[in-house]
């Protein structure tokens, strides 16, 4: 077969993700703020995929590089599918935030306004704001032969002036402040919001910065730079200096992506093109505000009945003491539907109790003002032992994570910048604790990260125990990470870089095999992305052996499902609703007694071969029979879910007649 047809490029495949949330932000089915909220994650994510991935493969072009990729794409080929496919996208969204968000704010006495729109008192009011706050905070920057081209941010939205004065040409720039929301409310009657962008309020006072000029034309832009961060790991002698210096490298890195409004000057595209050394027929024109992002502060500024999804409380998880619940039973919290609170529990008890004698921890992404990072620091300046593993290579969380990793040196910590050309995404605690005259382990895994605030809207599990087995395989795991050790052969978990893949190849290898005896082999697996082409290879192998797969994965699938002799045991959903589907769950058959694995891992190249991971089995009834149940309710989801069909496209799963939305159900089942 050809490449083409055998695997779906990862980037394309990403892209069609993104259309299903912003399908979200148009489906009437959803509450209106929160139809605003996906229009606003679909911003953003086309945002870091232009920094990362555009960015990528404009390199490879500069580099001259022009043989085929693992999916069958030159990168000539892949970048001219991308802009076709962008473009799609963007097109649709603001037909959407024209059309029926626009229309639905309106009937919901929620109005976006233009200048022209004020009536008089809000007038007085905004200009009264920019006499007040953005005039004295905002520097126009001359561009001429004393004053180069400024170096604007990544997402800096600006305003490009022409202005004139005794017949000589100039050009300004007019950086959109940060520093203030972008979104101004405005004073208005009864229960009506009504709202205006700044960017209104300072192109309708333009003249108030070009005094004795005369301004020609404005326009407003948007750009977005390289993010990538790529420095030789193996050869710096500190990897945290080392990243503090690239991360700097940001603010001037390569323009990969421009948008300005239509109608702007032809000349004036043309000088600005010239300052951002960028192609003007790359330029992305568009037909009304720039970075509808803001709609996420604006669904955060309203609080009306029956535009938000339900409010609900996360169940709790019975107990007295943390340690004596562990000690008890292992057992799961499924977030957000169970309250996140025993993992944080579990770190603020180990750091004030006094029997407690070290906490070794990983750290990924973390929330600002973070409950856990603060116990961590307690724990520390208590003199017991702390060990954090902080991942200062997190994409986009470097600058937090670099931050976090020096306060809790400074408490006292002991910090691990990660590994060189590796990444820390596993996430786990080991603790420590005297009791009775013996060390006794506590042990949590999670396939998500220790985040306050993601915990809240991300789908994810946390695993409690005090096997000592498994507390044996982790504090193997952290002394490869921040020492020189070698691992004693697994008992409970198993690892990447070196041992996962194998690991799940003997897994469909052994249901091949079941299979092959018993005609019932079956693979059902949950996790974000597929991209992993060896993966998807042996998957091809066990469908075609006859083994039924359903795969639930959220992101990006290079597979191709429902091809005949490939592929037509192998079904592949997608499910986009209320919460972000994070957690990573894997079903084998094995003949009728199933075996059931929870991990950190997705099955992308980049988790298998460059992160350590980990994944790990379930064997308690109770725990099995219970995600069982999770991963069945997943698959008669109806309402959220889009079906990978055999041409490359996903449509959706809707049965009106057996209506059921899984996350929906989970709130109820689990609060009920």
């Amino acid at each position: 077969m050809e490449l083409k047809d055998k695997f779906i490029h990862r980037d394309l495949s990403w892209l069609e993700f993104n259309r299903r949330v912003l399908e979200e932000s148009a489906d009437g089915r959803n509450p209106l703020l929160e139809r605003l909220k996906f229009l606003s994650i679909f911003v953003s994510n086309l945002d870091e995929f232009y920094m990362v991935r555009v960015a990528g493969v404009k390199k490879i072009l500069e580099a001259g590089y022009n043989r085929k990729d693992q999916f069958g794409f030159t990168p000539g080929d892949i970048f001219g599918e991308i802009k076709l496919k962008a473009d799609s996208l963007v097109k649709d969204l603001y037909d959407i935030y024209t059309g029926s968000i626009k229309t639905d704010l309106e009937k919901n006495k929620i109005f976006l306004k233009t200048s022209e729109e004020l009536n008089e008192g809000q007038k007085k009011f905004v200009k009264r704001y920019f006499d007040t706050t953005l005039y004295p905070i905002i520097t126009p920057m001359a561009v001429d032969q004393g004053h180069p081209f400024p170096i604007l941010p990544s997402k800096t939205i600006a305003l490009a002036v022409s202005i004139v004065r005794t017949d000589k040409n100039h050009l300004a720039i007019i950086p959109i402040p940060k520093s203030v929301p972008r979104l101004l409310r405005l004073p208005s009657e009864g229960e009506e919001f009504h709202f205006i962008l700044i960017d209104y309020v300072i192109k309708d006072n333009l003249k108030e910065f070009f005094k004795g000029y005369k301004i020609q034309s404005s326009s407003e832009f948007r750009l977005l730079r390289d993010s990538e961060i790529a420095f030789d790991e193996e050869f710096a002698p500190n990897l945290l200096k080392a990243m503090e210096k690239e991360l700097k490298k940001r603010t001037s890195a390569k323009t990969v992506y421009v948008q300005m409004g239509q109608g702007a000057n032809e000349e004036l595209v043309s000088t600005l093109c010239q300052g951002l050394s960028f192609a003007k027929e790359e330029i992305v024109f568009l037909p009304s505000d720039l970075d509808l992002a803001f709609f996420f502060e604006m669904a955060s500024s309203i609080d009306s009945p029956g535009v938000k999804f339900n409010s609900y409380v996360p169940s709790k998880t019975p107990y007295e003491n943390i340690f004596d619940k562990i000690k008890e039973e292992d057992f799961i919290i499924h977030m957000p539907y169970q309250s996140f609170f025993p993992t944080e529990d579990l770190i603020q008890t180990a750091a004030k109790d006094p029997d407690v004698l070290a906490i070794k921890m990983t750290l990924y992404r973390t929330n600002e003002d973070s409950n856990i990072i603060k116990a961590l620091m307690e724990a520390a300046k208590r003199r017991k032992q702390v060990t954090v593993v902080v991942e200062i290579k997190a994409r986009f969380e470097e600058e937090k994570n670099i931050q976090w990793a020096r306060e809790l040196e400074q408490a006292g910590c002991h910090v691990i910048y990660g590994i060189a050309g590796l990444k820390i995404h596993s996430k786990m605690t080991l603790i420590v604790r005297r009791e009775e005259g013996r060390i006794r382990r506590y042990v949590h895994l999670s396939t998500g990260n220790y985040n306050e605030k993601t915990a809240r809207i991300y789908t994810d599990i946390g695993y409690f125990t005090a096997n000592d087995d498994f507390a044996r395989d982790v504090a193997d795991v952290f002394n490869v990470i921040t020492g020189y050790s070698q691992p004693s052969p697994w008992k409970r978990i198993i690892s990447s870089p070196y041992d996962l893949r194998k690991y799940f190849f003997e897994l469909i290898d052994r249901e091949i095999e079941e299979h092959g005896k018993h005609k019932n082999g079956s693979i059902v697996a949950k996790f974000n992305s597929l991209e992993d082409v060896q993966m998807i290879e042996k998957l091809y192998v066990a469908s075609q052996a006859g083994v039924k797969i359903k795969l639930i994965v959220r992101g990006i699938c290079c597979l191709v499902p429902g091809v005949e002799g490939l592929s037509e045991n192998i079904e592949v959903r997608s499910i986009v609703g209320q919460f972000l589907e994070h957690s990573r769950i894997f079903q084998f058959n094995n003949n009728g007694s199933p075996r059931i694995f929870l991990s950190s891992a997705d099955w992308m190249t980049r988790n298998f071969d460059r992160r350590v991971e980990l994944l790990f089995e379930i064997t308690k009834p109770e725990i099995k029979t219970h995600l069982q149940f999770v991963l069945d309710s997943y698959l008669k989801d109806t309402l959220k879910t889009r079906v990978l069909k055999s041409d490359q496209t996903y449509a959706r799963l809707l049965n009106q007649k057996a209506a059921f939305a899984t996350q929906e159900y989970f709130i109820n089942h689990y609060t009920r």
